[in-house]
């Protein structure tokens, strides 16, 4: 798998419609998704929403598997949410043991986090999730981000897995010189030396990586060998999710 793989990772079918939007039109789509889709508050308008995406992830006919792992770290964290949030809720509480209380508004306000961080996630892992590193960065240069922001994103995409593989060469080191981790002042020393040693090898990487691209003429900008073209695709894409964030938002005002 190569570095910037993972973030594909085969969530839809080559010949899946999603693919032929234009990467810009996809990115705006998500910003413009976001925004709306954090405003809200009445569960129906989320419920609904959340029904959106999981249709347009059936209509792309998405890889059930990697999707259901890209969103199974925030659903545990959402499982936390729903245990604690009650238990912290002002309101009147509908059961008490002891110094503790339990609000079932608590557990509706965690409900509505669960739709809407999945609503998000959805749409930004169908329509961004299904672009390579490059063709991200090349959509943000032309939607006008500043080019130092773009390239920090594409550079740490593209070198978390060096990282990590650096980590476990480290990891692989320590064991065999017989580290066993344990609640000690021996093991915090040692993962303090483990860091510093991470931090020391990502500097000289950096530094390498920058000398080698410097040899290729790099000046602090990625040229563009080729552009974007909007089609009627990508307009009748764009017409119907300002449709549908438009339907949204009338059933948020509007009950």
């Amino acid at each position: 798998m190569s570095s910037s793989s993972w973030f594909l990772q085969e969530l839809v079918p080559e010949g899946c419609w999603v693919r032929r939007i234009d990467p810009r039109a996809r990115l705006l789509a998500v910003a413009a998704a976001a925004v709306v889709l954090s405003a809200l508050q009445k569960t129906s308008a989320l419920g609904w929403a959340l029904v959106g995406m999981v249709m347009l992830a059936v209509s792309a006919r998405v890889h059930l598997g990697p999707m259901l792992a890209r969103l199974l770290p925030f659903n545990l964290l959402v499982l936390l949410l729903a245990i604690l949030l009650p238990l912290g809720a002002m309101g009147e509480s509908v059961y008490r043991w002891g110094l503790l209380q339990w609000n079932p508004e608590g557990l509706e306000l965690a409900g509505k986090i669960a739709l809407k961080g999945n609503a998000i996630l959805l749409g930004l892992l169908l329509l961004v999730g299904t672009m390579e590193l490059a063709t991200v960065g090349h959509a943000l240069d032309h939607l006008g981000v500043p080019p130092k922001l773009a390239q920090l994103l594409i550079f740490t995409v593209r070198y978390l897995e060096v990282l990590y593989r650096q980590y476990d060469r480290l990891r692989a080191s320590m064991k065999v010189r017989g580290f066993h981790a344990a609640l000690n002042l021996h093991t915090l020393r040692t993962y303090g030396v483990l860091v510093g040693m991470l931090l020391v090898c990502a500097w000289d990487r950096s530094e390498r990586v920058l000398a080698a691209m410097q040899c290729r003429g790099f000046t602090g900008k990625f040229w563009l060998l080729e552009h974007f073209r909007y089609r009627w695709i990508d307009l009748w894409f764009g017409l119907g999710w300002l449709a549908c964030l438009a339907g949204l938002i009338g059933l948020e005002l509007c009950g």
